[in-house]
């Protein structure tokens, strides 16, 4: 038999089993005592939320706020005792933020410690190994006062990239693969996105440098900084 053919006939079989099993599913739903079909919605519900909910690295989700995420102890970083240090993004540096300042409209964190000659940047450790570079980047978006985290991102080894993608396979399902045109000399690197509806994961291979960019992203980015960006330059016009 033709793949083709085999391919229907599975198909086939597929939506007969499946309109064979309707009658029962409706049959048994109606079985239900009202408290029952009531928790069954619930949990359904509760599934749903659960898919929108952001994504998190190791428990520290998207959206969160700069106060929650200092006053909790989340530090995903070594050495031990790395502590958050957050300053103007250099995002926000560019529109004429003032640097090296906390009261701005947009912030990045890294974890940093204490060493012989001041203080230095932490690694942050990502699937049990050392990243590279890190950086988590909070806004202040229109009509709200609290900053909230809208990105994390990290430089990682290709290797903790490899075990990272089968993971987050296992937890999130296929991937949507795409290319992206870095260069002429670096040609299409491979590229995997996961989504559900408010944020997004995507790790992006580096072949040339056998490393990877990990970005947990809230949807929308470019909302937020256009939000920054007319805030600051709201509150410029009114200071002159």
């Amino acid at each position: 038999m033709h793949l083709t053919s085999i391919g229907r006939a599975l198909t086939a079989c597929a939506v007969a089993m499946s309109c064979a099993l309707m009658p029962f599913a409706a049959v048994a739903q109606n079985m239900l005592s009202p408290q029952q079909a009531a928790a069954l919605r619930m949990s359904a519900a509760a599934k749903k939320h659960a898919v929108d909910k952001p994504f998190a690295f190791r428990g520290i989700p998207l959206g969160i706020t700069l106060d929650e995420f200092r006053a909790v102890s989340r530090v995903r970083a070594t050495p031990l005792g790395s502590v958050p240090v957050c300053e103007t993004d250099n995002v926000a540096g560019s529109l004429g933020m003032r640097l090296k300042t906390s009261q701005s409209l947009t912030i990045a964190c890294q974890w940093a410690h204490r060493a012989a000659d001041g203080w230095a940047v932490s690694r942050a450790v990502v699937d049990g190994s050392p990243a590279d570079e890190h950086v988590l980047r909070f806004v202040r978006v229109d009509g709200q006062s609290a900053f909230r985290l809208y990105e994390i991102s990290f430089v990682i080894d290709e290797i903790t990239a490899d075990d990272l993608r089968d993971a987050f396979e296992d937890r999130y399902g296929s991937p949507r693969t795409s290319t992206q045109v870095a260069s002429p000399t670096a040609g299409t690197l491979p590229v995997y996105i996961w989504e559900n509806d408010v944020s997004s994961i995507t790790l992006c291979l580096l072949p040339a440098t056998h490393n990877a960019t990990l970005t947990y992203l809230l949807k929308d980015p470019d909302a937020y900084m256009k939000s920054v960006v007319r805030q600051w330059q709201t509150s410029s016009a009114d200071a002159g």
